[in-house]
């Protein structure tokens, strides 16, 4: 009889954090593409939740909605969910002890980034409080703990003691993420220039992406921009010679919008050196535009060849660059990185754990 893989899908109803909802989505269309002969792939979902994706085969629906589920696993109760190979796309899990040589029972978790020890004031104080709670659990009762860059294992080998039980498996862009034939009027809906540069970041690194639009004679249009946020970038940018007309700061989009904006973008620039998955810098190489980056463990890792890595300091020269005689160099070798990652790779990765496990 061959093996079932369980997958926890807790973001499919109650959305905390969008692109490892989506993540956990792809990877789990990725895990049904490549299961090996005989193996299945069922769902672990929170009450309330149906599951839609072709090819899930049984679903374990638990008696708790998402936000007493998170609560209750991280106390250590995990009531009805059985065991079996259990594989979370996230850190939520039913992290408790468990016999993986007798009764062949796995629990595996996945970290994105490390925001809660290394920048926990972008946090809720709930927020990092559960993050680390379950990483407790998670070194206690976790057979893997999945992390998408060597930088991230190396950082997190040195937070706790996980041994050989830590596993780097990349991310990709959203399935299927490409420029919609209608990004011209979705840029036009959210009122952006005709021609701009994106930055990504933190309130505190995203002045010198402000100096390279500055450099650049471009507008700057801010992604992911956290709610309320909005005049204190603004004050940002024209601290750093944007004037507030010329910064467009815009919050969490959807997928056909970001690939919109990012079409259109002359480039990309990553301000935050933080240690995790580049959601949109992966985005932006996937749609092949130039792309600069702070040089960081993690981009180091993730984008590599694939946009120019800087010191922070050079930033605002990287992005006049990019913008000017650079850019054609950088659209390519943007395109030809993107390759390199994909949910049916990260899929097989999954499925190999669990077998080396």
């Amino acid at each position: 009889m061959g093996a079932r893989l369980r997958v926890v899908l807790d973001q499919l109803v109650h959305v905390v954090d969008p692109d490892q909802a989506a993540a956990a989505v792809d990877l789990t269309h990725g895990l049904v593409v490549t299961a090996p002969s005989g193996c299945s792939v069922d769902a672990i979902v929170p009450s309330g939740t149906d599951v839609s994706i072709r090819g899930v085969e049984d679903v374990r629906t638990l008696s708790l909605a998402r936000r007493e589920l998170a609560a209750s696993w991280q106390l250590g109760f995990a009531p009805g969910v059985g065991g079996g190979l259990i594989h979370s796309p996230t850190l939520l899990a039913p992290l408790v002890r468990h016999d993986r040589v007798h009764d062949n029972d796995q629990t595996t978790v996945t970290v994105w980034d490390l925001a809660a020890w290394d920048a926990p004031d972008t946090l809720s104080k709930a927020t990092v409080a559960w993050q680390r709670a379950m990483l407790r659990r998670a070194v206690k009762h976790a057979d893997a703990v999945v992390v998408p860059s060597h930088a991230i294992a190396e950082r997190l080998a040195e937070l706790v003691k996980l041994g050989d039980r830590i596993r780097v498996i990349a991310g990709a862009a959203p399935r299927g993420f490409a420029v919609p034939s209608d990004s011209a009027e979705r840029r036009a809906a959210l009122s952006l220039p005709e021609r701009y540069v994106v930055l990504t970041g933190s309130k505190a690194t995203l002045a010198e992406g402000f100096r390279g639009a500055v450099a650049a004679d471009r507008e700057a249009v801010v992604l992911d921009a956290a709610e309320g946020t909005d005049p204190h970038l603004a004050e940002i940018a024209s601290a750093a010679g944007l004037p507030e007309r010329r910064a467009h700061i815009r919050g969490a989009l959807s997928a056909d919008d970001r690939a919109a904006v990012l079409a259109g973008a002359e480039t990309f620039v990553a301000t935050d050196p933080l240690l995790a998955w580049p959601w949109r810098a992966v985005e932006a190489m996937t749609v092949g535009i130039p792309l600069v980056a702070v040089d960081s463990g993690s981009h180091h890792d993730v984008i590599a060849d694939g946009g120019r890595l800087v010191a922070e300091t050079d930033l605002a020269q990287a992005v006049a660059d990019a913008v000017g005689s650079a850019g054609d160099r950088l659209r390519v070798l943007a395109a030809d990185r993107s390759r390199a990652f994909s949910w049916a790779s990260s899929a097989e990765r999954v499925w190999a754990l669990h077998a080396d496990l």
